[in-house]
């Protein structure tokens, strides 16, 4: 590789701050004929984008978890935006999960305990008061039915 030729910083740089301007990058160099580069610079698009559905996701579980929280802590004011918000954050997981097979239920496992720990946090400071919930199961977050009706 010359010297004036991208390094790896420069490929992991660019992946970071710009997923299109990367791509643009990566066709330059195809063009080129300098096809290491390329390769450099798919690599670290394809780990930028996998960091950035990985964090989306793991938004989405954050505020589901904070909302099933408050669910829980808060029966007096449950509603039915609540409701709405629970069903939104899973079905954005979904959509990535199928979007991204690389997302599976074993990646959302092993992000739980954090995402628990801010989404607890998170609802708390909204409560305004402490909660004493220690763990939400995956039955909780994912299949458990919220639902103004079941509360007779």
């Amino acid at each position: 590789m010359n010297k004036d030729a991208p390094t790896l910083d420069y490929w992991k740089n660019l992946a970071v701050s710009s997923h299109y301007l990367t791509a643009v990058a990566v066709k330059t160099a195809l063009e080129e004929g300098n096809y290491s580069e390329a390769e450099f610079g798919i690599n670290e698009l394809i780990n930028a984008l996998s960091r950035s559905d990985k964090h989306a996701v793991r938004s989405h579980l954050i505020r589901l978890m904070t909302h099933i929280i408050k669910w829980k802590s808060q029966p007096e004011k449950r509603s039915v935006s609540w409701i709405a918000t629970i069903e939104n954050a899973r079905n954005e997981i979904r959509d990535y999960q199928e979007e991204t097979p690389s997302l599976t239920d074993e990646v959302i496992k092993e992000m739980w305990e954090k995402c628990f720990a801010r989404a607890l946090k998170e609802a708390e400071l909204e409560m305004q008061k402490k909660c004493d919930l220690a763990s939400l199961s995956w039955d909780e977050v994912f299949n458990e039915i919220y639902s103004l009706q079941n509360l007779e």
